[in-house]
Parts: structure tokens; C-alpha cells; sequence
């Protein structure tokens, strides 16, 4: 029993494999990129309105109400970047229902792949925001001797995240397969259910941690520029 895509290979020569992480992989974001396009050439703002545009108002409206909850100042600046995380991770999953096809986030270089994207984000919205100054000064705090230890909370955040994914969905995959051989016709029908539901709750749990970091960088950001701006209030009121 195959334990990750990346052991599929479909076609090699010379040396260069194209395995099933690479194709479902593409297959994912094609399946995205002509939905998306689909959905929104066909956009309309009068009374009548299709379903899957209403789908598509929903499905933003939510990941948008949920950035906004953890409590962010401008939920629509993460949208694009989250909503298309969430999106992503949650279509790989659904489609584990369709045969032969398996799951690109059951790889593990695709999850890694995932986290890298939030590690190299994080960063760039902090700077973006509050400029690069304030984002290395808090590598510092609360003291200089504290750097090692938040360049290592940085990297094992990002592994953490990989792993989790990656291990969710694996581990619903190898279940699949025992049970199986265990009891071919029921057993598969149920943990198929069981495994679209568990898709979705890990491509929500990815998002969020996601945004959750994005979000508290933000924060201890404006809390480090607090006090200075704070103090100088209070200069210019004397």
C-alpha cells in the first residue's frame, strides 16, 4: 500500500519522474482556476442571481467573517491569500471521493510546500503593514538574547503546520486501505464520508492557524509601536 502519492510514479524518462502529486497537484488548480473563471464572467448584481454565484458570495463572505474574527483591522488584505489556502486544501481533499485520484496534501512535500507559502507570508504582511524596522526589531524582544529562540519558533511553526496536514491525511488514507481489506463494502463508504468531512475541518484548522499567525505578528507589531507612540502623545500634549 502506497503511504504518499510521490511513490506513483505516472511517466519517467531520463532520470525526470512525473509522479501523482505533480498531476493531481495541477489538476487541482486547473479545476480552481476554470471554476473561478466560470463562476465570475457571470457575475451579476441585479435581483436574479445564479446558484453558483451565490455559493461563491457565501464561501467568501464566510472566510472573510472568519479572518475578521480573529481579529484582524482589514479582513479583505489576508482574503485573497487564506481564502485561496482554505480553497486549495479543502478541494485536494474533497476530490479523494473520485477514483484513482489521491490526495496532494497527502504528500509530504506538498503540505511542506503549503508552510513554506505561510512562513515567507508572514513576514511580508508584518512589513508591508508596519515596515521592516519594527518586523526584525521583534526577534529582539524582549530581549537581544531571545533571537535564537523566535528564528527557531519561526522554522518549527512552519514544520508543525506540514506535518499536521500531512499526517491528517495520510493517516485517513492508510485507514482507508485496511479497512479495505477488512470489509471491502461498507467499512470504505463510511470512512469516505467520514473523510470529506475531515478534509474540510483540516483545510479550515490550516487556514486559520495560518491567519492566526499572520494576525498575532500584526499585533505584537502595533504593540511594540504602542509605548513610542504613546510617549510621544504625551510629549507633544506638555
Amino acid at each position: 500500500m502506497d503511504m504518499s502519492p510521490d511513490s506513483w510514479i505516472l511517466y519517467e524518462w531520463q532520470g525526470w519522474r512525473l509522479n501523482a502529486t505533480i498531476v493531481f497537484t495541477w489538476a487541482v488548480m486547473a479545476l480552481l482556476v476554470l471554476g473561478s473563471w466560470a463562476v465570475t464572467t457571470r457575475l451579476s448584481e441585479g435581483e436574479t442571481v445564479s446558484r453558483w454565484q451565490v455559493l461563491l458570495e457565501v464561501v467568501v463572505s464566510t472566510i472573510r467573517d472568519q479572518i475578521e474574527e480573529v481579529g484582524t483591522d482589514d479582513p479583505g488584505r489576508y482574503l485573497p491569500f487564506i481564502g485561496t489556502l482554505f480553497l486549495f486544501i479543502a478541494t485536494a481533499n474533497l476530490l479523494a471521493v473520485v477514483p484513482v485520484y489521491e490526495p496532494p496534501t497527502g504528500s509530504l512535500s506538498t503540505t511542506a510546500a503549503l508552510a513554506i507559502c505561510v512562513l515567507i507570508a508572514v513576514p511580508l504582511f508584518s512589513i508591508g503593514e508596519r515596515g521592516l524596522g519594527s518586523y526584525l526589531r521583534t526577534y529582539l524582544q524582549p530581549t537581544p538574547l531571545m533571537l535564537p529562540f523566535n528564528l527557531v519558533g519561526e522554522f518549527s511553526r512552519t514544520i508543525a503546520l506540514a506535518v499536521r496536514l500531512y499526517g491528517n491525511v495520510m493517516s485517513g488514507t492508510v485507514i482507508v486501505g485496511i479497512l479495505i481489506s477488512v470489509a471491502p463494502f461498507f467499512f470504505p463508504v463510511v470512512m469516505q464520508l467520514l473523510g470529506l468531512l475531515t478534509g474540510l475541518i483540516q483545510a479550515y484548522i490550516f487556514a486559520i492557524l495560518a491567519m492566526v499567525y499572520i494576525g498575532s505578528a500584526s499585533r505584537s507589531r502595533r504593540a511594540s509601536e504602542s509605548p513610542a507612540a504613546s510617549q510621544q502623545s504625551t510629549e507633544t500634549g506638555e
